[in-house]
């Protein structure tokens, strides 16, 4: 067990993230016009836009609170929020933003399994990405109840060390993971899996996130004038 937890938390967080990199890198250069969200929007509008804008919402509340949460030292935040008061507020920020994706993520599979025009055009890996992503979020928001068994910090503390002793090349991470439940094990390698077929999947779309949008200037649209004809003449 201790190799095969070493493997998993040491050594194929590297695996995913070099994929995850290199993969994206190469498809972006080789395939570019595959470089799409593959969106069904235009085959079925119902539930598509509902379901979307809940399930990214919280997509990206729930990565962005995993991100600073695991990757921010300890030294930074230890003056003005406590460890206990850290994991309370993880705890409730995620499991809002968990319900919120999950419902999202539920509007989705359900249409995707059972809208006719959407299922005959999707692919089996798009039905995969969907059911991991639904997998993956069931775990994340089963830690939140596992959390309440300890609600010291302890355990949040140990695996924001593993995350960055990862991201600043440490040995000795997988050890911070060891003592953990099987639900925390279960989410981060699903996780890091999720990374790993990423450049393969619809899923690289996550790095075409549209920040232009945030300042493009507004759409000047003219009014019809009464009188005015458009198009050919008879």
């Amino acid at each position: 067990m201790n190799y095969l937890n070493t493997f998993a938390f040491q050594f194929y967080p590297y695996i995913a993230l070099a994929v995850f990199f290199i993969g994206s890198w190469v498809r972006f250069d080789k395939s570019m016009y595959t470089w799409r969200t593959g969106s069904s929007q235009m085959l079925s509008d119902k539930g598509m836009r509902i379901g979307s804008n809940m399930f990214h919402l919280g997509v990206l509340a729930i990565l962005g609170g995993h991100l600073v949460g695991l990757l921010t030292p300890h030294a930074l935040y230890e003056g003005f929020i406590t460890a206990p008061q850290k994991q309370l507020l993880a705890m409730l920020a995620g499991g809002v933003f968990g319900v919120v994706c999950l419902v999202g993520i539920t509007i989705l599979t359900v249409r995707r399994l059972t809208n006719p025009r959407v299922k005959a055009t999707g692919t089996v890996g798009d039905t995969i990405v969907l059911l991991l992503l639904f997998l993956q979020l069931l775990l994340g928001l089963y830690t939140i109840v596992e959390s309440t068994h300890h609600m010291d910090g302890g355990l949040m503390m140990a695996l924001a060390e593993w995350a960055q002793h990862i991201v600043t090349f440490r040995s000795g991470a997988a050890e911070f993971v060891a003592p953990a439940s099987w639900v925390y094990k279960a989410h981060i390698f699903l996780g890091l899996t999720l990374l790993l077929i990423t450049p393969f999947t619809r899923l690289v779309h996550v790095w075409s996130i549209p920040l232009s949008y945030l300042w493009r200037p507004y759409q000047v649209v003219r009014r019809r004038q009464p009188g005015l004809r458009y198009g050919p003449r008879a």
